[in-house]
């Protein structure tokens, strides 16, 4: 595939940039929460100005993922964006943790890892902090769960790390990375 096809697989047209860029702005504004002191004129700027960027939160909405500002790193001078929805994105469901254990699976493979997946959307998975950050602002995954960024030390072992929100506790658990469940999706995270 030549350079020039895969690049324009990562664009979106002018119409299609013209509704994100709305729908996106409607969700920010109805959620001031996430983002106090953040003007969405700045955002709008960087956002036209990352036009890669902006495909990805494209691939987060089109899986369900709701995505919206949660904080803007200063020093960096970027804006975050995290997978928001109420439940796990539906679009990314039934994925096992990365390539390793999907290779791993013999019989009954997922289509997809989690890690695959976001690295094909250019976003990365919430770290256990990330999703805690995310827990205090909203309410989420009460019916479901998602995998979150393991450290190697777990993940060498076999395993990988899931959370969810039960009993108004945010909980952190493992399982076999291979595992895969149809209520357990992954979330991510954006800089632009």
């Amino acid at each position: 595939m030549s350079e020039e096809k895969a690049n324009s697989k990562k664009e979106l047209s002018q119409e299609q940039q013209v509704e994100l860029l709305s729908l996106l702005k409607d969700r920010f504004e109805s959620n001031q929460h996430r983002h106090k002191d953040i003007e969405w004129k700045n955002v709008q700027k960087k956002l036209e100005a990352n036009p890669e960027k902006l495909w990805s939160l494209h691939e987060m909405e089109r899986t369900g993922g709701e995505p919206d500002i949660v904080a803007y790193d200063a020093k960096s001078d970027e804006y975050i964006f995290y997978d928001c929805s109420k439940e796990s994105p539906k679009g990314r469901r039934s994925v096992c943790y990365d390539r390793k254990a999907l290779d791993s699976r013999k019989k009954h493979k997922p289509e997809n890892s989690a890690i695959d997946m976001a690295t094909d959307m250019g976003i990365e998975l919430l770290s256990e902090e990330e999703y805690r950050l995310l827990q205090r602002q909203e309410n989420i995954d009460m019916k479901t769960s998602s995998w979150i960024l393991t450290p190697s030390k777990i993940r060498d072992l076999g395993g990988a790390l899931f959370c969810d929100r039960r009993y108004d506790t945010v909980f952190v658990y493992h399982n076999g990375a291979e595992s895969y469940y149809g209520a357990r999706g992954f979330r991510g995270s954006l800089r632009v």
